[in-house]
Order: structure tokens, then sequence, then C-alpha cells
């Protein structure tokens, strides 16, 4: 059986308000989010990190690394997996009814599932610009504020906010890669479930405390409810 590792997943945050704001939301550009699922314990994985690294330096691109922790059983501990990824990466196969989930496995904009190695298909499905729900990200003294904007195309959505660590150098000593020196980027580190949005505007606040201490970067993720579609997406550097 796999070791688990804790992250933090909360179904609700402290201090929710409702924003008082007037008028529609305009169209945002947004960026095309990539979510790689993969593992330290699994050989063809690095060229996916790579590629993951390129593609994160990209104007337009919001890439996130899940580890996933069912590589752990085979030799070596990954130690930035997280139950959570694997839950998601299983809701992915379901919601898109793939025939199976596998790393590296890469998801696009909710909807998208290619090999997390395959560049022309990734570059491909991240090429055309995309409108977005406006998210505004900003700093409030102990609070970390997410505000959203009116729409007059209301969708049921959830509202996710992934704190990231940039990048980490890990050496493996055992397993598929074992005496290999792995670089990883944007390795997720903790998510937290802010809430739901139907197209109000809204206000969500999150202690800066309760953040991982290695997580420099958050992202925010509007997602269609039953994990489909991306419709939203922002990131900011933690102070």
């Amino acid at each position: 059986m796999s070791k688990l590792h804790w992250h933090l997943y909360a179904p609700a945050i402290l201090c929710l308000t409702v924003a008082c704001w007037n008028g529609s939301a305009w169209a945002a550009t947004r960026p095309a989010v990539v979510e790689l699922y993969t593992s330290e314990g699994c050989s063809s994985c690095p060229p996916a990190d790579e590629l993951l690294g390129e593609i994160a330096g990209k104007p337009g691109v919001l890439a996130l690394a899940f580890h996933v922790d069912y590589w752990d059983g085979l030799g070596w501990f990954d130690k930035f997996a997280l139950p959570y990824a694997a839950q998601r990466q299983r809701r992915y196969g379901q919601a898109l009814r793939l025939p199976s989930i596998f790393t590296p496995q890469a998801i696009i904009d909710g909807k998208i599932s290619v090999a997390g190695s395959d560049r022309g298909a990734i570059v491909a499905a991240i090429r055309t610009p995309r409108d977005g729900i406006p998210i505004a990200i900003s700093d409030q003294g102990q609070f970390l504020t997410i505000a959203l904007s009116h729409s007059k195309e209301a969708t049921a959505a959830t509202v996710l906010l992934v704190a990231y660590l940039p990048q980490a150098v890990t050496a493996i000593g055992r397993g598929e890669n074992s005496g290999r020196t792995l670089r990883e980027y944007n390795i997720v580190r903790a998510t937290y479930a802010l809430g739901t949005w139907n197209g109000g505007s809204r206000t969500f606040k999150l202690p800066y405390s309760s953040l991982p201490k290695d997580a420099t970067e958050v992202a925010v993720l509007i997602q269609e409810s039953n994990q489909r579609s991306i419709l939203g997406a922002a990131t900011t550097h933690l102070h």
C-alpha cells in the first residue's frame, strides 16, 4: 500500500464574503492551464517534467505539476506526492471518459488529455488565446484576497486555490529513477477548495498562515462543476 502524504484541502475557507460590485464582467484573457500528473518514481516522467518547466516560462501559460502518490510503493517515496493529486487525476478520468489514467499525463484546460511528454500535442493545445472569468488576487494584511467578477453567463463552478513551489532539485536514491538528480517545476504543495461560483461577484479570503512555507506562488482556478472545463485562471507571487 502506498504511503500517504498529508496536504491541505479545505472544504471551506474562513472569511468568505460576497463582494458588492456593480455592472457586468468583461472578458479577460486567461492563461492556458496545463496540469501535469507525474511522480519521482516514474522513469517516463523526467522528460515531461522538463517540458513543463519549459512551457511554464512562456507567456499565457499556467503550468502545474501534481505529484501522485501511487508510485510510492515501488521503492521511492516522492516527498511532493499528494493524495489529492491522484484523486483529481481519477476524477479527470471519469469526467473525460478516459480508458485509463497514467503518468506522465497532461490535462489542458480541464478538457484535453495528452501524454505529458508530447511536446507537439501540448504546444498545439495551448497556442490559442483564451477568454476567461476575471480574477483579482491581492494582498490585504494577513490575508490573501481573491475577488471574482459578476458574469451574465452564469455557470456552476468551483473555485480552487493552488499553492506551488516554482522549482526543486531532488537526488533520487531508489526506484526507477535511482541515481538520477531530477529538476522539477511548479510543484503543487497544497490545494484549497474556496467554494462555489455561480456567476455573481464573490470575494474569498485565505489566511497567509495556512499556506505551506515552501510555496512562493499561488494560482486560482475557476472550474466547471464535476471537474470539467477551466473557466478562469490567475496566478501571483507571494510576498
